[in-house]
């Protein structure tokens, strides 16, 4: 975006809102990847524009970012190769209590496991409301231009979307009580240990688990204690992680190839949702931290 003058301006200006934007964009799509997509469609749009006609730039640059996002959210629901409920929201893996970069540091803070797997049972317009006015205080009349509703409209749409969210979100927990959970699931898992691997989880426990031919869920503790004893019998090693800032952990088999990765939602000590990862494919794309010697 290098220029000079008046283009190189704009540059500034849009440089100074780039930030807000990719956080915005982030929540809405799931992925850093998309989110600077859409914020780079935003910059290629506002350089075909008369900037001298614009009154509010972070405005403006913020209605474009949600429809880009809106655009982008429903195209993901309607291709036929690809189930929107099905679709995995970025994994930022980090070493528990270990240095991670700043970058996705904050991330894995602000945008955790459950509420993006919450933020996708929203609709497209919905999850930019609830996005929108509860993230970043956006006013409803603003966000209604973006939306095409009124102010009230849309602020009903946010009222429906959050008791969705609420509806569906777990309580928080200490943090080091989750962990422990995590790990006693871990070793119950290596001993064999069917009963206490059912005492860990919740009577409905969810489980995603994506592999190669695609996502496949299951309810229940005793349907997900005995899967997960089967395929933990190839671990060799494991290493406590925070998945988008809950906990989980991954696992190698046999000359140190990664077999998975596992997120974990813990409530009242025991697990309530497990989300892991087996396809070589999406593995391969993570910035995964190293085996443990």
């Amino acid at each position: 975006m290098a220029g000079s003058g008046p283009h190189e301006a704009l540059a500034g200006a849009f440089e100074q809102q780039r930030e807000r934007l990719v956080a915005v964009a982030y929540r809405m799509l799931g992925s850093r990847v998309d989110a600077e997509d859409a914020v780079q469609e935003a910059w290629m749009r506002l350089a075909r524009q008369d900037a001298a006609g614009i009154d509010n730039l972070a405005g403006w640059l913020t209605t474009v970012v949600g429809r880009v996002c809106i655009d982008v959210l429903r195209s993901r629901k309607n291709r036929a190769e690809l189930s929107y409920d099905d679709w995995l929201p970025e994994l930022v893996v980090t070493v528990d209590g270990g240095a991670a970069p700043e970058e996705d540091a904050v991330l894995a803070e602000s945008v955790g496991l459950a509420l993006l797997v919450v933020l996708d049972a929203l609709t497209p317009t919905e999850r930019l409301a609830f996005v929108l006015h509860d993230m970043f205080a956006v006013p409803f009349a603003e966000i209604g231009e973006i939306i095409g509703r009124s102010a009230d409209a849309t602020k009903m749409l946010t009222s429906r979307a959050r008791r969705k969210v609420q509806g569906t979100s777990r309580p928080e927990e200490e943090p080091r009580r989750q962990r422990a959970v995590v790990d006693a699931f871990l070793a119950a898992a290596r001993k064999g240990d069917f009963e206490g691997l059912v005492r860990l989880l919740d009577p409905q426990v969810t489980w995603r688990t994506y592999h190669p031919q695609g996502v496949l869920t299951t309810v229940g503790a005793a349907e997900v204690a005995g899967p997960v004893l089967r395929g933990i019998r190839s671990m060799t090693s494991a290493l406590a992680v925070l998945v988008n800032g809950e906990p989980g952990f991954v696992v190698w088999g046999a000359k140190g190839k990664v077999l998975g990765v596992g997120g974990c939602t813990v409530v009242d000590g025991r697990i309530v949702e497990l989300l892991t990862v087996s396809d070589r494919k999406l593995l391969d794309a993570m910035n995964l931290p190293a085996r443990p010697e």
